[in-house]
């Protein structure tokens, strides 16, 4: 791998993103999208800033250091957390390969093949919260949003399997799955050891931000259904989640609220009036692809996903009130999920998604995520049925790629 090669013509075509991954083993990083591919190795310089307010100038910095001292053309990659207790874990790696993107050509966003996979038994694994207080917090939420104090708020759950996981081969079962989302692996860990590994994975199907020059695109996700192995079923729950009032009110929130946030950085935004669908193997969803032409070049991919995280679509509406009631009720530290995950070089560009779909996987343990949203109309048992079939992007990966699992 070359350091810093993030840009550049190439004299054959770039490597394909399922070339890459055959390059993959522990402790590398991946970021893969429809558009690009990057796959590195290494940290050359870690972005020690836990300021989130101050996190874009700072990494601007440190990549302005780099390419003075190397040369070349850096880039930053990594993860950041759900609030600020997480410490964020962002650096300027070793080498870098970047390839061509995932989405196969005259493809449309968001089509995808149905390969349902169940989670395992309710009683593998430890279920955090359980499902009686899951259900528990939906029925206070509901109350706080019929007293009018909160609108929407999202709530989440984990599910800790003892198992021994397969990375490389967890992250080649993904790409494919997930053409047209976003694919990642990355080593949370400072330490070289193995026995130290522990790798933020998943295959997200939501952009929070894409800069190219003075272009950006945002694709919120909200609202949403479990599909249906019988393809006569997948398509009456893909019409009825159109036509659903409660899933639509939920996703005029985070539409409302990303495109607040960057019309006072553009010269120009289009919002469309109503979202369209977006599948998954596991899940139908809506999605509003929103794009701007920004006023300021100098605004970086970095600087505008953080000033729109976290949006209702993983925390709530208003977002104070739904992060309170969050840290009060959910029970458990979400550290990197339903954070951002993603990458931004010296002139700004880049891509991230929000860190969704995923596992924090260990040599012993692997953690799975997921959070539905809350809102008038909401009823408890169909937001845990939807955390399930959320969870099944992952399991239906990762099942496959098990060295070891419970009993």
């Amino acid at each position: 791998m070359s350091h810093g090669q993030t840009q550049g013509t190439w004299s054959i075509s770039p490597p394909s993103a399922s070339a890459l991954l055959r390059l993959y083993r522990m402790g590398d990083g991946v970021f893969i999208s429809p558009s690009c591919s990057l796959l590195t190795r290494g940290v050359h310089r870690h972005l020690d800033s836990r300021n989130l307010e101050v996190l874009p100038s700072d990494a601007k910095r440190l990549l302005q250091t780099i390419a003075n001292e190397a040369e070349a053309e850096p880039l930053l990659i990594g993860a950041i957390g759900f609030d600020d207790h997480t410490p964020p874990r962002l650096f300027i790696p070793d080498g870098v390969v970047m390839g061509a993107g995932a989405a196969p050509p005259h493809r449309s966003f968001g089509s995808a093949t149905t390969t349902l996979t169940q989670l395992p038994d309710a009683d593998s694994g430890h279920s955090f919260p359980p499902q009686a207080r899951y259900c528990g917090n939906v029925e206070k939420a509901l109350r706080q949003i019929e007293a009018g104090h909160l609108d929407k708020v999202v709530l989440s759950r984990s599910r800790k399997l003892l198992a021994q996981v397969d990375v490389p081969r967890l992250v080649q079962r993904l790409m494919p799955r997930n053409l047209m989302g976003y694919t990642y692996a990355i080593n949370l860990e400072d330490s070289d050891l193995p026995s130290h590994a522990r790798t933020l994975v998943g295959a997200s199907p939501e952009l929070l931000l894409r800069k190219r020059d003075r272009h950006v695109v945002s694709h919120p996700l909200a609202g949403s259904i479990p599909r249906s192995a019988d393809a006569l079923e997948d398509q009456r729950r893909a019409a009825r989640l159109l036509e659903s009032a409660k899933d639509l009110r939920e996703h005029a929130y985070v539409v409302d609220a990303v495109a607040h946030t960057l019309a006072p950085y553009c010269r120009t935004l289009i919002v469309p009036p109503a979202p369209t669908l977006v599948s998954t193997p596991t899940m139908w969803h809506l999605g509003t692809r929103i794009v701007g032409e920004l006023k300021d070049e100098d605004a970086s991919a970095l600087e505008l996903a953080l000033a729109l995280h976290p949006t209702p679509a993983v925390c709530g509406h208003p977002n104070a009130a739904a992060k309170n009631f969050i840290r009060q009720h959910e029970g458990f530290d979400r550290a990197y999920f339903a954070g951002l995950v993603g990458w931004t070089d010296l002139r700004g560009d880049g891509e991230w998604a929000v860190t969704i779909r995923c596992a924090e996987v260990t040599p012993q343990h692997a953690t799975l995520y997921a959070g539905a949203g809350v809102v008038s109309g909401s009823d408890p048992q169909r937001e845990w049925a939807e955390t399930e079939a959320k969870m099944a992007t992952m399991w239906g990966a990762m099942a496959s790629t098990l060295v070891k699992e419970a009993a």
